[in-house]
C-alpha cells in the first residue's frame, strides 16, 4: 500500500517522463476502482460527473466545498493511484483564500489539484489570476507530501474565444511556478502544438472539448503531456443508462445483455484493500 507521499512522488514523476500520460475521470468510489482494474496509473476527479451524480447542474459550485472534499476523500481512499482533484476556483476570490483549499485537499488524500481563473460571473482580471496561482504555489510547496499543482485558464470555456490572451495566461501561471497548465477548450493539434511552443510545463488537454477523432498518439505528436477527459465518461454511463431505460419503457429487455457481469464488479471490488 503506498503512503500518500509516494502517490505524490509517482505523480510528479508521470508528468517528468517521456510520453503522454492518460488521466480518466472516475466520479465515485466504484468508478475509481473500475478506473485501476484497467492499469491507468493516475486519477482526476471531475465537477461535471459528481454533479451528474447528485442530479444537479455542474458550475457556478453546484457542489459545496465539503461535498467535493469529501468526494476528493471517497476517491482517494478508494484507489492506490495518485488522483488529482478538480478544485473549482477554490471557493474563493481571494488568492490566500482560495489557495487553502489545495490543503484540505491534500488532506483528504489528493496529491494534485487544479484552480481555475473564472469566478462563476467573470474570468478574474490578469493580475488577480497570476496572484491566486502565486498563492496558489506557496500552498502547494508548504504541504507535508509531493503535490502538483495546476493552474487553469478558462476563457476557451467561457464564451472568450482568445487564444493570444489564453497563452499570455498560461505563460505567466507558468512564471508564478504552476507545475501543469492547463486551457479547457483547446480542440485540434495545431492549436494544441502552438499553446505547447510558447510554455515550458506540461499541458494537460481535456478531451470532452477536444476533436473526438483525435487519438492519444497525436495528441503526443503535438507535445501535449497529460489528457483527461472531463465529465465525458460520467455522460457516457448515463447515455448507456437512458438507453437501456428507454428500451425498458418500450417493453425490451434485450440491453441486459450489454450490462458488466456482477463476477466482474465482484472481482474488482472486493480486490485490494478496500
Amino acid at each position: 500500500m503506498p503512503t500518500q507521499a509516494e502517490k505524490g512522488q509517482k505523480f510528479r514523476d508521470l508528468h517528468a517522463r517521456p510520453g503522454l500520460l492518460l488521466l480518466p475521470n472516475p466520479w465515485d468510489a466504484g468508478t475509481a476502482k473500475l478506473l485501476q482494474s484497467l492499469g491507468f496509473e493516475a486519477l482526476a476527479t471531475t465537477s461535471l460527473g459528481m454533479s451528474n451524480a447528485l442530479g444537479r447542474v455542474d458550475g457556478d459550485n453546484a457542489v459545496s466545498r465539503d461535498e467535493l472534499l469529501a468526494n476528493c476523500r471517497a476517491i482517494a481512499e478508494a484507489t492506490d493511484l495518485p488522483v488529482n482533484a478538480d478544485l473549482e476556483n477554490g471557493y474563493a476570490d481571494d488568492p490566500k483564500a482560495a489557495a487553502t483549499i489545495l490543503r484540505d485537499a491534500a488532506e483528504a488524500g489528493v496529491v494534485g489539484g487544479s484552480i481555475e481563473d473564472w469566478s462563476g460571473e467573470k474570468i478574474y482580471d490578469f493580475g488577480h489570476a497570476v496572484e491566486r496561482v502565486a498563492a496558489g504555489v506557496e500552498m502547494a510547496r508548504s504541504l507535508k507530501v509531493p503535490f502538483t499543482f495546476t493552474a487553469r485558464a478558462e476563457k476557451l470555456i467561457r464564451g472568450r474565444n482568445d487564444l493570444d490572451d489564453t497563452i499570455k495566461r498560461l505563460k505567466a501561471f507558468e512564471k508564478a511556478g504552476a507545475d501543469v497548465l492547463y486551457a479547457p477548450g483547446l480542440r485540434d493539434l495545431a492549436t494544441m502544438k502552438m499553446v505547447v511552443a510558447e510554455i515550458g510545463k506540461p499541458l494537460n488537454v481535456v478531451m470532452s472539448a477536444g476533436d473526438p477523432d483525435l487519438t492519444a498518439a497525436g495528441l503526443a505528436s503535438a507535445g501535449v503531456k497529460r489528457v483527461s477527459v472531463g465529465g465525458a465518461l460520467s455522460r457516457l454511463a448515463l447515455a448507456a443508462f437512458m438507453k437501456g431505460a428507454r428500451e425498458m419503457k418500450a417493453g425490451s429487455f434485450a440491453w441486459m445483455r450489454e450490462t458488466m457481469p456482477t463476477s466482474d464488479l465482484k472481482k474488482v471490488f472486493s480486490s485490494g484493500r478496500h
